[in-house]
């Protein structure tokens, strides 16, 4: 049996593996994560320039709001806490003269005008379009800059004016001994890093339901099942499907992993001083490792990966399960769409999992096989579940695929060669309530 089981598998994953599909696909998945991970490198090349400061000209004609203006926008932070880039200049031209510039040079120009009503207006005056968070940026530096203005003429004491301009200092207290104020960062993360990283695997899942119901939909619709079932055992052809498809996916992973990679040693070569996606993971690792949180991916990394594996191994399962009941791609896509309608229920919660704090409920569904894996490690990073509820976790997943591997594989010897035209639902229900295991 196990030379059979072998043989199988082999087949199985070279067919896979082999294929011209597959190399496209990965070629594709190659470049395109590369790219995407060199994308400000991309665009430098044909012109681009992430280093390149914004350009701003002020036409000051209140002669006193330039200095407020320029404090401000230089003291302004962009949405990863960066310092916003800006180059500006003082014109001693008027608007006219410098709106005339604008057709020639790619800046944006400011003009300060006094105003009876509400000291001070100003014009933002550009070509083109500007970027959506660099106006906001500009609009909000601006309003500061009016504040203060309006302050100097109402005959305020200088040391005074400064006092009330200057940026109020917040002390954070967290009453709760157990919470630190540095993993209220996680909500970030959560927020932006989670779903990306999470992403491939709830692709990978999909696509690793897909591709054992179809090879069984296919083998069946074509009638080479009774062949085979006449050489094997329908045991020895369930595992063989069930362990080919999840060295595939997993080999995959593997692949986007290199890829991942090579991107980053790419970007490394090509040098840092881009901005752009470098700078932006720097600053989240600096913030990571201030939080603490990169020491708990010791524990945190490992636990995802087996809560994943068996994961893999479950879906596996249950679309190989369920596989076996089809005789045609229609009975194909009506037993699929639950799977994957809990795997993407899984992925959701795992996003919105920061707003569930404190909820039993959220907690009970990270006990749930398929949702345990995305929606536990999601909890842990939180705070909201501790080591011990992931482990629990874990132990479900291990008991709830060996109970799939023990009563599953009557539904599959059932299933496997029947070519009833009765509906998918029902073959399953008669298939279940069999004696025969």
């Amino acid at each position: 049996m196990a030379s059979k089981l072998k043989y199988l598998t082999k087949v199985s994953l070279k067919k896979k593996i082999a294929s011209k599909w597959f190399i496209v696909v990965n070629l594709i998945l190659a470049v395109a994560l590369i790219g995407i991970m060199n994308i400000d490198h991309i665009i430098a090349f044909f012109g681009g320039n992430f280093d390149n400061d914004m350009q701003i000209v002020v036409v000051d004609e209140t002669k006193e709001a330039y200095p407020l203006f320029e404090t401000e926008l230089k003291n302004s932070k962009t949405m990863l806490e960066e310092e916003f880039k800006v180059d500006m200049t003082l014109s001693d031209q008027t608007e006219e003269e410098e709106t005339k510039k604008l057709e020639e040079n790619d800046h944006v120009l400011v003009v300060f005008e006094e105003d009876e009503a509400n000291y001070l207006k100003a014009k933002v005056i550009t070509e083109g379009y500007i970027d959506t968070l660099d106006y906001q940026i500009i609009t909000q530096a601006l309003t500061t800059t009016k504040s203060n203005f309006a302050l100097s003429k109402s005959n305020i004491d200088v040391e005074e004016l400064n006092k009330i301009s200057t940026p109020i200092a917040i002390e954070r207290v967290l009453l709760d001994e157990t919470k630190k104020t540095e993993d209220e960062n996680m909500s970030m993360v959560m927020g932006t890093v989670f779903p990306t990283v999470i992403l491939p695997f709830f692709m990978l899942t999909i696509f690793l339901v897909q591709m054992i119901g179809a090879e069984i939909c296919e083998e069946k619709t074509t009638r080479s099942m009774e062949i085979i079932i006449s050489n094997v055992s329908p045991k020895v052809h369930f595992f063989s499907k069930i362990l080919s498809a999840n060295i595939f996916v997993i080999t995959q992973g593997l692949l986007l992993l290199l890829y991942a990679g090579i991107g980053l040693v790419i970007k490394n070569l090509l040098g840092l001083g881009t901005g752009g996606m470098t700078d932006g993971l720097s600053e989240l690792w600096t913030t990571l490792v201030s939080s603490g949180f990169a020491d708990q991916l010791i524990y945190i990394v490992p636990l995802t990966l087996i809560l994943m594996i068996l994961s893999f191994l479950a879906y596996s399962l249950v679309a190989g399960i369920l596989a076996s009941m089809t005789v045609n791609m229609e009975d194909f896509q009506q037993i699929q769409t639950p799977i994957i309608f809990i795997s993407l229920l899984g992925y959701y919660l795992a996003i919105m999992s920061s707003m569930f704090d404190g909820s039993l409920f959220i907690r009970i569904l990270s006990y749930v096989p398929f949702l345990s894996s995305l929606l536990s490690p999601a909890l842990l990073v939180l705070g909201q579940v501790s080591l011990i509820d992931v482990i629990i976790s874990i132990l479900i997943m291990v008991v709830f695929d060996w109970t799939l591997i023990r009563y599953g594989m009557k539904v599959y010897k059932s299933g496997i060669l029947n070519y009833s035209n009765e509906k998918v639902w029902s073959r399953l229900k008669r298939a279940i309530k069999t004696k025969e295991i």
